[in-house]
């Protein structure tokens, strides 16, 4: 199980990292009781073009590593905040903006932080 959730996470952040999206952070949700899934995977860019480029990334990345496609993807008609469900592990793709002004990562601040560094 734990090979699988980490094959999925690698597939997520290769697929961020090949449409050159920033900030990429996983957050280890799994120690919270009453939370939606195991993992956060965060990350943001600077136009809806490019959050809409990333999440089809994803989908192809995750899709051919791992053989799924996500549960639910919201979204997508504005680009602004797309969330894609992969049961265990939700992707959040934030413009620059929004991500600033929700601040995801602090409303967890109590879980384990993961942050994917590339040439960015």
């Amino acid at each position: 199980m734990e090979e699988n959730l980490d094959k999925l996470i690698g597939a997520i952040v290769e697929g961020i990292d090949d449409k050159k999206g920033k900030g990429i952070v996983s957050l280890d949700l799994s120690g919270f009781d009453g939370a939606i899934c195991s993992h956060f995977v965060v990350c943001h860019a600077d136009s809806t073009t490019q959050v809409d480029a990333i999440s089809a990334s994803i989908e192809e990345k995750v899709f051919e590593v791992m053989h799924e496609w996500p549960v639910r993807v919201e979204g997508r008609q504005n680009a602004f905040w797309i969330a894609m469900d992969y049961t265990d592990v939700i992707v959040h793709i934030f413009q620059t903006e929004l991500r600033e002004f929700y601040r995801l990562e602090e409303l967890w601040a109590d879980a384990p932080m993961k942050r994917y560094e590339f040439g960015e």
